[in-house]
């Protein structure tokens, strides 16, 4: 547990604030991608079912992509503002996980794949802002100066 508390005052003591910029595109980034999941849920589904992951059956699948949309927007939202920065980006990193090893990467390494290619540069930098955590333009820095406690 003390590794954790390092590196978690590493990030704060060492964040540049245009990597906040990075975080509220990042997490605009994660929130269009959970509004896509919401409007139009029969191509993922499809997408789940033409690659067989883990032989789940439609109720599941549909079930799973409800969860996944819904931590999408409330973790975009939450990465956005910069509030509990940390617990929504650990929340994403599974999502982004299972997105890169089990459905994007089945088409191949190709350039048209752009789908892989955003999921990684996601999964890359939500595990960045896990480490460097909200930075100093977030409701987290805000609630931290006015309280003297951080909440990330």
């Amino acid at each position: 547990m003390n590794v954790i508390r390092k590196i978690e005052h590493w990030g704060d003591v060492h964040h540049a604030k245009w990597l906040d910029f990075l975080r509220i595109i990042l997490g605009l980034i994660i929130f269009a991608k959970g509004i896509s999941f919401i409007s139009d849920t029969s191509v993922l589904q499809n997408l789940i079912t033409q690659n067989n992951v883990f032989g789940f059956s439609s109720v599941m699948i549909t079930v799973g992509i409800h969860l996944v949309a819904f931590a999408h927007l409330v973790g975009g939202l939450l990465i956005v503002l910069g509030l509990v920065t940390r617990f929504a980006v650990v929340i994403q990193i599974p999502i982004l996980l299972f997105a890169v090893f089990f459905i994007n990467l089945t088409p191949g390494f190709s350039l048209p794949n752009s789908e892989l290619w955003l999921s990684v540069l996601v999964l890359f930098l939500l595990i960045l802002f896990w480490v460097i955590g909200s930075g100093p333009l977030s409701v987290d820095e805000g609630l931290k100066n006015k309280s003297g406690k951080r909440y990330d």
